[in-house]
Parts: C-alpha cells; sequence; structure tokens
C-alpha cells in the first residue's frame, strides 16, 4: 500500500498516538483536536517546526509500523530520522548478505544507479526545452564505480542548463534551493522506509561513505529520482514560486505518488523505490544480478509543463 507523507509544520502542535490513530492536538487555549490520521495509513511524519511536542507511544507505533519519523532543520533539510530496528522478517540474512557484498558488486551496482540518474536529468533537460544532449551523451562514459566522477561532471552541466549560469546548488540557501531542500527530503524518508522494509540496513551504502551520515544507502538509492523533484521544482519557479509555501510543500509530496516507466508499466514512486530496494537485497542474496531500476523519462504527468 502507498502511504500518505504527513508534515507537521505550525510550532504550536501536540502529536499523540490513541486507538490506532495520530492525533494532532494545538497547544493554545484548550488544546483542541485538529485531526487524526490512521497508523496505518502513514509512510512517514516530517517534523518541520521547531516548537511542536509528541509522545513517546506515537514514536513506537510508527516505529512498530516502519513509518519514519523525521526532523528537519530551518533550511528544510533533514536531520534527524527514527526509523525501526526490525523491518523484515529476513532483516538478520539479508543485512550479513549486505555487509558480506564485495567492493566489485557495490562499483556495479553504483554504475547503474548513476547511469540512471543521468539519464533522467538528460529526461528534464528535454521536458524544459534545455539541450540535454550533454548528460545523455554522458552515460555511456559511466564505468564500474563512476571511477571517473561522471555523476559530478553531470551536476555541473546539469543545474546550470535547467535554472540558469547564475544557478548555484547550495543546501543552506533559501529559494530554489529551499525547494529542492524540502522534495528531497520527502524522498529520503520514502527511501529509507523501503530500504528498511527491505530488510536492508540504512548505513552501509553502496558509494557514500561519511562516517557521520547514517543513511548512506539511502543516499545512494535516491539519486535516480531526485530528478523528479528538480523538474517538479523548475516547474513551480516558472509558476511564480519563490519559497517553500504549503501549496510548494503539497506538490513536492505529490512527487511521490507520480508513474514513473517501468519494465511492468506505470509504476508510483514511491513503489519504484519500494522495487529497488528488494532488488538490491536479491542481489546481495545471489537471486539476481540487476537492480530494478525504472526506465528513461519522467513521469507524464509530470511532463506536462
Amino acid at each position: 500500500m502507498i502511504g500518505r507523507i504527513v508534515e507537521i509544520a505550525d510550532d504550536q502542535r501536540h502529536l499523540s498516538a490513541l486507538r490506532g490513530f495520530m492525533l494532532v492536538h494545538s497547544t493554545e487555549g484548550e488544546r483542541a483536536e485538529l485531526g487524526r490520521v490512521p497508523l496505518d495509513d502513514i509512510a512517514a511524519v516530517i517534523a518541520n517546526a521547531h516548537g511542536i511536542s509528541y509522545t513517546n507511544n506515537l514514536l513506537v507505533a510508527l516505529a512498530e509500523r516502519g513509518a519514519p519519523f523525521v526532523l528537519c532543520a530551518a533550511n528544510h533539510n533533514a536531520v534527524g530520522m527514527l526509523l525501526a530496528l526490525d523491518g523484515n522478517g529476513l532483516q538478520a540474512q539479508r543485512i550479513e548478505a549486505q555487509i558480506a557484498a564485495r567492493l566489485p558488486t557495490h562499483k556495479r551496482m553504483w554504475a547503474a544507479i548513476v547511469k540512471s540518474k543521468l539519464e533522467q536529468q538528460a529526461a528534464v533537460l528535454q521536458a524544459a526545452g534545455a539541450p540535454s544532449a550533454p548528460l545523455a551523451a554522458l552515460v555511456r562514459k559511466v564505468k564500474s564505480g563512476d571511477a571517473g566522477n561522471v555523476e559530478g561532471q553531470g551536476a555541473r552541466r546539469y543545474w546550470t542548463l535547467l535554472f540558469g549560469e547564475g544557478f548555484r546548488r547550495e543546501r543552506g540557501a533559501g529559494g530554489v534551493n529551499a525547494m529542492l531542500n524540502y522534495g528531497y527530503t520527502v524522498l529520503r524518508a520514502a527511501t529509507a522506509r523501503a530500504i528498511v522494509a527491505a530488510g536492508l540496513h540504512p548505513s552501509i551504502g553502496l558509494h557514500h561513505s561519511n562516517d557521520a551520515n547514517a543513511m548512506r544507502l539511502a543516499d545512494d538509492l535516491i539519486e535516480p529520482f531526485r530528478p523528479i523533484v528538480d523538474l517538479k521544482v523548475w516547474q513551480l519557479q516558472r509558476a511564480g514560486e519563490a519559497q517553500v509555501t504549503p501549496a510548494v510543500k503539497r506538490a513536492l509530496v505529490q512527487c511521490l505518488y507520480a508513474d514513473m516507466h517501468t519494465s511492468a508499466g506505470a509504476t508510483p514512486v514511491m513503489v519504484c523505490m519500494q522495487k529497488l530496494a528488494v532488488s538490491l537485497a536479491q542481489v546481495y542474496l545471489g537471486e539476481r544480478r540487476e537492480l530494478e531500476l525504472p526506465l528513461p523519462g519522467l513521469p507524464l504527468d509530470l511532463t506536462q509543463v
């Protein structure tokens, strides 16, 4: 089932769990109940305010269901995430296989991810009416492990082609960068949930190796899906949006439910993430050789600019 991404963006809120629901109360006046969401329907909760409070019972209930609780900084970047310890009945076997995977396997999987990301970036540029050939030409240059950092070469060309020569991708900046931050936070939460549900550990990465990053595998598997957010942000900017407003947040969350092209036909982004994580677990177990990645081309409902 595709769950709901629930964001709490107002400081005067208290969250709790009661009889299978997440309850949202105001902390002002009579502490009125503002709404409730079935816990089983939640894919992730994004805490994007700094004055909210929540009960331990709620965090336990979310963890039991594999729904991440994401903590955001003022620039909309995810700075923390609560995940379940038990994600899958085969978790121990799969994590052992994940740890035992050899470097050549990691390099081969990372090259496939980089190629997929470049293909999707080229599709974004085509949808935006920008030259896509520079990114498409880089795909065939990706070697095992992307030793030549073709991904980085692509990024330098991609951002200026999409947002103009004056644009720089800076995580701490506002405007377009803040919108990208928020969209990526949503994607990261969904990716982390897919990884845990597949019985893998999110801190054991393919390529990302920063010791301070507990979500290295999530930051690996998210890459082919980032261009979906990029195109949506480009569209929002063209429509006059310049900040992370409630309407912008809703539009970015909806990216998770858009259909991507796959070998099985049109498939929602969130399901594609789940299939990718499961296929990686199968690679580790020797049950298959290649990852299940989306086909080149972005969701049809996002290309209608």
